[in-house]
């Protein structure tokens, strides 16, 4: 439990404080976390969540919850369900490399993708897999 406190204040930190640079080992460390969090909270499957990363995005409400939180933890949705897009400029220096220029291509293209504003939940899974969609091999949503 207190690695987990230690690697959530490091993730906070890398968003808060908007600290350049993680590598691709850190941003794997930093979605594990998210996961960690966000899976008991929404009471997501595994099963549900590993669907996603495969393009199957046939899942309950329940998942759709847990990309609510993660976009949440990210400070990647706003208060009124859409997605906080000058945050994720923000952020996007955090990337590794061969990340920020898919991701930016991808967030310019889903800015607008939440249309169920009056449900947290869709309107995070309409984000989520817009990004996906966008470039599969390249998605790094937890």
């Amino acid at each position: 439990m207190c690695k987990l406190k230690l690697t959530l204040i490091v993730l906070v930190s890398f968003i808060v404080f908007n600290v350049t640079g993680l590598n691709e080992k850190q941003m794997k460390a930093a979605v594990k976390v998210v996961r960690n969090v966000c899976m008991p909270k929404s009471k997501a499957t595994d099963e549900d969540i590993d669907k996603m990363h495969k393009g199957d995005w046939n899942i309950d409400h329940t998942a759709m919850c847990y990309m609510h939180c993660a976009l949440n933890m990210y400070k990647l949705i706003n208060k009124d369900n859409t997605f906080n897009y000058e945050s994720a400029l923000n952020q996007l220096k955090q990337l590794p490399e061969s990340y920020k220029e898919s991701t930016k291509i991808c967030m310019e293209k889903c800015k607008d993708a939440a249309v169920t504003l009056d449900d947290k939940c869709v309107a995070a899974y309409e984000l989520t897999k817009c990004m996906y969609m966008c470039n599969p091999e390249k998605y790094f949503l937890p």
